[in-house]
């Protein structure tokens, strides 16, 4: 039941035009917690194959901004309204990432080496720069979605989330795998950077 289900989501992903079955997991973030609105600019982390930033452009409409990072370069045609930059967010400065965004996604994820624990520790990793990108280019209020393989330091990821927002919510799309152990931690409510700072 659990596979037919997660095939209907591929084949569902091609007839709508998005690469990626991915599409559905945002999709339904978005359905639960309010994400995006017309005219938000958005910074897309890991954002190949494309399915997130398509998904983002249209909810922000031409008159917002969608912009992507990712390691491989992107295949086929984007929206106006997206920049589609192939680099490691971890080399690139705050400054070049032309903020404030009013949403950060992440969806990146290690190349998985066959040992969960070493697995689970790398995503983790790539969650905390995720969630420290967010915190200086988030406008006051923002929000956050990042991707994170569930395992021992996962409650250490939702403590680094909520000293950036005000809220903390922890979401298991439909869309996932019934076998996967990834999650998606949603930060909201970005606080003021001048909060943050005090001790």
């Amino acid at each position: 039941m659990g596979r037919r289900r997660q095939d209907e989501y591929a084949r569902r992903a091609r007839r709508e035009g998005f690469p990626a079955r991915s599409v559905y997991k945002l999709e339904e973030i978005d359905r639960r917690v309010q994400l995006f609105r017309p005219g938000q600019r958005v910074l897309d982390l890991g954002a190949a194959p494309g399915s997130w930033t398509l998904y983002a452009a249209q909810r922000v409409g031409r008159n917002g901004r969608v912009l992507a990072l990712d390691l491989q370069e992107h295949v086929g045609e984007l929206p106006p309204q997206v920049e589609f930059r192939v680099a490691d967010v971890r080399e690139q400065s705050i400054e070049s990432l032309e903020g404030p965004f009013d949403v950060v996604l992440s969806d990146m994820a290690p190349k998985t080496m066959g040992s969960r624990a070493a697995d689970q520790y790398r995503s983790f990793e790539l969650f905390l720069t995720a969630v420290e990108v967010a915190a200086q280019v988030l406008a006051s209020g923002g929000a956050f979605v990042g991707k994170i393989f569930q395992g021992a330091e996962f409650e250490l990821a939702r403590d680094a989330l909520r000293k950036h927002f005000t809220k903390c919510r922890v979401i298991k799309p439909e869309a996932v795998r019934d076998e996967s152990y990834e999650l998606f931690l949603v930060g909201l409510g970005k606080r003021e950077l001048q909060a943050q700072r005090r001790p």
